[in-house]
Parts: structure tokens; C-alpha cells; sequence
């Protein structure tokens, strides 16, 4: 194995664990960096596997939390009806995602200037957004209407278009479905445990026949480096948001998007 295939691996990984839970699109960010590097991996498995770092960045972070819910389930109808809601947010993904894998991973994954399209106009979208006077009626994640859920659960669909953001589509959603920055972020976490959890799962039994030793090293320097991201990201980014909204990541977005077709455009 290459050495400079190693090096890759290792930036691919910082990269999914600092952007899979802000609002920018990380398989859109490491799609389109591991175009640019030359980085390629077998059926687009390491881009999915490697998430399973990120899965675990939140399991640590909210290890408490979730531990206090798991002993909660059978006493407290708040704990059961938040669980159950993020069950039927995950859903229409889980459905959707089966149903139409071959196509994403086979079309979709291969198009950098869609990648460039989606992230550009998602910006675009999600500064926008962020500047509309919205009223919040839902503040608390443990509140969230079934009904809610369901909704975001939809609007979670979207993302699987590369480029368009889990966490930005949850987000987007659930605020111009009524709730405040925080508890939207903050919902888009316990989401991802199911969602990323699932399609590590389903991408990794769809491609058990054709991994290698190599592909597995690989994977585990991603998966490694995801996580270390992964965890600093998810302690600060609550916080962030509440300080500073989503404009600096639509900004961010959209200077990526301009910069990859730029890219494209000088490489013919």
C-alpha cells in the first residue's frame, strides 16, 4: 500500500469527523476531496464506512445522556415517546435508502459538479433561512410531536443527494417547522445514531465479498481519525450555533461549492 494512499485516508477521515454534523455535507466534502486527491476506494465503501468513527463521536459525547434514557425507557412516557420519534424520523431514510442504493452509490456519488450544485445552492438555502425572522414553539428535543419527527424525518431524505447534508436538511427542516437552532442541532445528533449506524451496516453487507486487507486498513485509519474530529466537533458545535447561527456554514458552503467548480473547471 502507498504511502501517499495512507496520508489520504487519514485527512478523508479528519475530514468526515469534522463536517458529519455541521450543516456543510461531509460525504459531499470527501467525495469531492478524494476526486481531487485521486482517491479511490471500492464501490464508494470507505466514503460510508468510515462514518461508523463519527457514530461513536456522538456515543461518547452523549454517553450519559443516552445511558439515562435507556433506564428511564420503562418508567418515563417523555423518555419512550423521544426514542420512539426518533425511530419514525429514521424511517423514511432506512426505505428510501434500500430502495434506492444502487442508484446513489453508482450515480450520485460520481457527479463532482452535482456535489459543487448542491452544496452552492444548499449555502444559498441555508443562509437564507438563517435570516428569516422565525418564532420558535419548539425549544426542547424531548417535546417534539411525533408528527415533527415524522416530517424531519422526510426532509432527512434529501441528503441523499451528496452535497445536500443530513445534518442540514434535518436542520433546515425542523426550523422552518417551528424549532430553535439548538434543540434543531441537537435533534440531527440523536438522528444520525440510527441513520450513519444503518447505512454502515447496509453498505458494509452489500460489500463484504469485495473488501480487502488493505481496504480494511484504510477504513480504520478514517474511522480513527473521524472519531477524534468527530468528538471535538460535537462538544463545541451546540454551543456555536447558539452564539452564531448557520451563516458561517452556509458561507462555507458556498465558498466550497465556487472553489470545486473553479477546480474542475482549470483541471478540463
Amino acid at each position: 500500500m502507498e504511502e501517499q494512499t495512507i496520508v489520504n485516508a487519514l485527512i478523508l477521515g479528519i475530514v468526515e469527523g469534522l463536517t458529519e454534523f455541521i450543516p456543510v455535507s461531509s460525504t459531499g466534502h470527501i467525495l469531492l476531496l478524494g476526486h481531487f486527491l485521486g482517491f479511490e476506494s471500492k464501490g464508494k465503501t470507505f466514503e460510508v464506512l468510515i462514518q461508523l468513527g463519527a457514530i461513536l463521536a456522538i456515543l461518547s459525547v452523549y454517553f450519559a445522556r443516552l445511558w439515562n434514557l435507556l433506564i428511564t425507557l420503562p418508567s418515563d412516557p417523555k423518555s419512550r415517546r423521544f426514542v420512539f420519534g426518533i425511530l419514525v424520523a429514521f424511517l423514511p431514510a432506512a426505505v428510501i435508502g434500500v430502495l434506492a442504493h444502487g442508484f446513489i452509490k453508482e450515480v450520485l456519488f460520481e457527479s463532482p459538479q452535482l456535489i459543487c450544485s448542491t452544496l452552492l445552492i444548499g449555502g444559498i438555502i441555508l443562509l437564507w433561512i438563517d435570516r428569516l425572522p422565525l418564532k420558535p414553539r419548539y425549544t426542547n428535543v424531548m417535546d417534539y410531536p411525533l408528527s415533527l419527527c415524522l416530517k424531519i424525518g422526510f426532509c432527512q431524505c434529501l441528503a441523499m443527494v451528496p452535497g445536500v447534508s443530513r445534518s442540514g436538511s434535518t436542520i433546515a427542516g425542523a426550523l422552518l417547522m417551528g424549532t430553535d437552532k439548538r434543540s434543531a442541532a441537537e435533534f440531527s445528533f440523536f438522528l444520525a445514531m440510527p441513520t450513519m449506524a444503518g447505512a454502515f451496516a447496509y453498505d458494509l453487507y452489500k460489500n463484504k465479498d469485495v473488501l480487502s486487507a488493505d481496504d480494511a486498513m484504510l477504513i480504520g485509519i478514517g474511522f480513527v481519525a473521524s472519531f477524534i474530529a468527530g468528538v471535538f466537533v460535537v462538544k463545541g458545535l451546540l454551543n456555536f450555533v447558539s452564539r452564531h447561527g448557520f451563516a458561517p456554514f452556509a458561507y462555507w458552503r458556498i465558498a466550497v461549492g465556487i472553489a470545486g467548480f473553479a477546480a474542475l473547471y482549470l483541471m478540463g
